[in-house]
């Protein structure tokens, strides 16, 4: 059975996330829907990450297996036209190796956090940024980020309700630029833990509009306890950009 590889970008608004649900749509959903329509084939797919309701995607990567083997552009071009008018898109397929698992081979995985930072109520990008008013310190925040980078216990920066089996994970790289009004948090990690990009970037807005200090990050970090940490950003700013195999 060969087994292909999709790259995805996705707008996350009025999707559950990419998870298949009962009653709501999801991107899982929308594509498994679409691979049968055009394959004949019911093929369950699997993704790099399971993004959650709102978040979207530039580059989620997935893979599944079919009876019948197709040309990777006929996946990509038939999977696009049978999954309109939902606003997913394949921008690539491949065919790939057997052992090849989109969620288990993936060496890194890269997020992106993107805020607009001004007076002004949004309006093209209501849906696509977190709009936080006053005047935030992107120096700042990106200097206290660097706390965060190694080998830690993110439970302070972990969702209630995360399944994952330990708390401690590994932050590669994480980065605060501004770009004129559009202030972006970037963070790359093999894994994260539920809602855990969303929990730093809530609790890095305390350092940028001077509520916090570096040392408080380091504080609510060291103390292991999810009340000890900022708020939860809202799932419309956050972008699943690419994952690195």
């Amino acid at each position: 059975m060969p087994r292909y590889k999709i790259t995805i970008e996705y707008d996350g608004n009025g999707l559950a996330g990419w998870q298949r649900q009962d009653d709501q749509p999801s991107v899982q959903q929308h594509i498994e829907t679409a691979l049968e329509k055009f394959s004949g084939e019911k093929a369950p797919v699997f993704a790099a990450g399971r993004t959650d309701a709102g978040v979207h995607a530039c580059g989620q990567a997935a893979h599944f297996d079919l009876v019948k083997e197709f040309p990777p552009r006929q996946i990509r071009d038939g999977i696009n036209f049978h999954i309109k008018p939902a606003a997913i898109s394949v921008l690539s397929a491949e065919e790939v190796p057997d052992d090849f698992h989109a969620r288990f081979s993936a060496k890194k995985r890269y997020y992106r956090y993107r805020i607009i930072n001004r007076i002004s109520p949004l309006t093209i990008d209501r849906d696509y940024a977190w709009h936080i008013k006053e005047n935030l310190d992107e120096k700042a925040m990106h200097e206290a980020a660097q706390i965060l980078v190694g080998n830690h216990d993110f439970t302070s920066f972990r969702a209630s309700e995360c399944q994952a089996k330990s708390p401690v994970k590994t932050i590669d790289e994480i980065s605060v630029l501004r770009t004129g009004e559009e202030v972006f948090i970037g963070v790359s990690a093999l894994s994260f833990l539920h809602h855990m990009v969303r929990n730093i970037t809530g609790t890095l807005r305390l350092v940028g509009s001077g509520k916090w200090s570096a040392d408080d990050l380091k504080n609510a970090l060291l103390a292991k306890d999810r009340s000890m940490g900022g708020s939860t950003a809202p799932a419309h700013g956050l972008y699943f950009m690419r994952v690195e195999y």
